[in-house]
């Protein structure tokens, strides 16, 4: 990842979406030449020079404060995750140490398996940030039964939402769901910009679908830890199901992710109707490999 130019695009970007109305300035109904604010209204609201912050939107962000980076995203009226998204380009760009390159985390602890196999009445699975699925319970592997149909492991959220077909019947707001998975992504990658194996992901759904060009080049951010999603499902129809992302402390990288129906709803019903249908498949499953150890 080129850092200076990342930092460039990011503020850019964040600028032209910020109309003088929004940012509390008078409009005296003249002509703009650039979308959003100029760079010298940026630097009025951020109380710091002009030629500091045009070098700070060039990418030259060496030696920059955490006060300045403070009163620029606040004139910029940036939200956490966007904070936290330029905290950490500029922290990479000061890191004097060399890369240190780095790959998604894939290993998992047998007790962390066990705790997502003893959620027996929600979908249930541990993901990584580059949207790798580590392991899922029988639930969670009915839910996402049409993107387990991959046969590439580990199975990978973000090449199933662009890249299959089947995503677009999958997912009833798809165009919603990319777009914060992308989200997603490239605060990721401000995070861990030495991440191979994240660089390899987003290498290859650049260059094969248009959609995610369009959406990685917006330079969006934004955190991915809880929301409602809406889903098509082949066997138990529409679901609209409310996620958790709990991030793991003692494994750095990983997070179990869980769906939930609203009590009494339609998705309620048909959550429950899943739920005896993959434990169904998972005791025959069972039956199965029992019969065969046995001869």
């Amino acid at each position: 990842m080129h850092i200076h130019q990342e930092i460039r695009e990011f503020l850019t970007t964040r600028r032209a979406r910020l109309t003088p109305e929004r940012a509390g300035l008078p409009n005296y109904g003249r002509t703009r030449r650039v979308a959003g604010l100029r760079r010298e209204e940026v630097a009025l609201l951020a109380g710091i020079s002009v030629e500091y912050y045009t070098r700070l939107e060039r990418g030259n962000a060496r030696g920059v404060s955490d006060e300045v980076l403070g009163s620029v995203s606040a004139a910029l009226q940036l939200d956490e995750a966007e904070r936290e998204h330029l905290v950490d380009l500029v922290r990479t760009l000061n890191d004097t140490r060399p890369p240190r390159k780095a790959v998604s985390p894939t290993q998992l602890r047998g007790s962390v398996r066990r705790v997502v196999d003893a959620i027996t009445d929600l979908p249930a699975f541990v993901t990584n940030g580059r949207t790798d699925i580590l392991h899922a319970n029988a639930v969670a592997q009915a839910l996402y039964s049409e993107q387990f149909r991959d046969p590439v492991r580990p199975v990978n959220s973000a090449r199933f939402l662009f890249l299959d077909p089947r995503a677009r019947t999958f997912f009833a707001d798809w165009e919603g769901t990319v777009r914060d998975m992308v989200a997603a992504l490239r605060a990721q990658v401000g995070h861990n910009p030495y991440d191979r194996d994240l660089s390899d992901l987003i290498g290859l759904l650049s260059t094969r679908s248009d959609e995610f060009r369009v959406l990685w080049a917006r330079h969006d951010v934004r955190f991915h830890r809880s929301g409602i999603k809406r889903f098509r499902h082949p066997l138990v129809g529409d679901l609209t199901l409310t996620y958790e992302r709990l991030e793991l402390p003692a494994d750095p990288g990983l997070a179990i992710v869980t769906y939930s129906a609203e009590p009494g709803s339609s998705s309620d019903v048909a959550l429950a109707e899943l739920v005896r249908w993959a434990t169904t498949r998972e005791r025959l499953a069972a039956d199965q490999i029992g019969e065969m150890n046995a001869r």
